[in-house]
């Protein structure tokens, strides 16, 4: 009986070691590398603005294939708008979910944004309304992106906000036909600062959408940035890059856009989506 009452004093305080050696090692690396705590791979918040519906939607899937991020700016009156933002969203994550590999994101991203297009038509019937949308897919230390509508995506690299996507807005349009020299200078500037979305989810003779090409190579320390109009229309991009500069957690970023935005003095504030992603997760 004592033999046994030994072995068991023996495995608790075996265990107690083992324990208080335990904590005593993680308090010394939390002392020796206060830095290594691993960072968020991504984070995104919202605003309603002043509509009483959030009709964004943000959605993140991560597989074997990698990361899918989508974001959708829903278009329409009561909850139609936030009907089509979740279907489309769905139904690009659906796409994307029985990957394993994906070698060809162009072909994902033009199929899953037909098949939205086509779920938001038949979900809304009669109604008016449909989504902007834009995808990001992100393999290894590579970025793909797709958008219809006004999403915008951009890239934070040493200190800059580097934007990527144009979107389907009348100012990008002008830009584009006077790159193309269909479009005079006059006309062009008198386009400026026009954000009607002239190609969204859900409408009447939806166009091709617009692609990343090359895809963007990414490097360590890189954030991507997609952001809805609600968020941009608020917080200029100056504002933006000196958030993404501060000392916070990507987290905390995106909570303090959504406070800068929310304390814009503006009558008809629309929903904001902001998110971001740490490269190469």
């Amino acid at each position: 009986m004592t033999i046994i009452i030994m072995i068991k004093w023996i495995i608790l305080t075996g265990l107690a070691s083992l324990f208080l050696l335990l904590l005593v090692l993680r308090i010394w690396i939390t002392l020796k590398y206060p830095e290594s705590k691993q960072e968020e791979e991504w984070a995104y918040n919202q605003t309603t603005g002043n509509k009483e519906i959030q009709a964004d939607c943000v959605q993140i899937y991560k597989n074997r294939a990698g990361t899918m991020a989508v974001m959708a700016d829903g278009i329409g009156r009561e909850n139609t708008g936030a009907i089509s933002a979740r279907v489309a969203t769905d139904a690009v994550l659906d796409a994307f979910e029985p990957y394993h590999v994906l070698e060809n994101p162009e072909y994902l991203f033009r199929t899953a944004f037909i098949d939205a297009h086509n779920k938001v038509q038949i979900t809304i019937g009669d109604r008016r309304g449909g989504a902007c949308m834009g995808a990001a897919f992100i393999k290894g230390k590579t970025l793909y992106y797709a958008i219809a509508g006004n999403i915008r995506i951009a890239l934070f690299r040493n200190g800059e906000l580097i934007p990527l996507s144009k979107g389907h807005t009348m100012e990008a349009l002008a830009r584009e036909a006077y790159r193309e020299g269909q479009l005079s200078r006059q006309n062009t500037i008198w386009s400026l600062g026009d954000n009607q979305v002239w190609n969204y989810l859900g409408m009447d003779g939806f166009h091709d959408i617009e692609i990343s090409k090359p895809p963007v190579a990414l490097r360590a320390g890189d954030l991507i940035l997609m952001a809805s109009r609600g968020i941009y229309d608020e917080v200029s991009w100056t504002e933006m890059e000196e958030i993404l500069n501060e000392d916070m957690t990507i987290r905390d970023k995106t909570e303090r856009m959504i406070q800068e935005t929310e304390k814009a003095d503006t009558q008809e504030k629309e929903n904001g989506s902001i998110l971001l992603i740490a490269a190469g997760t």
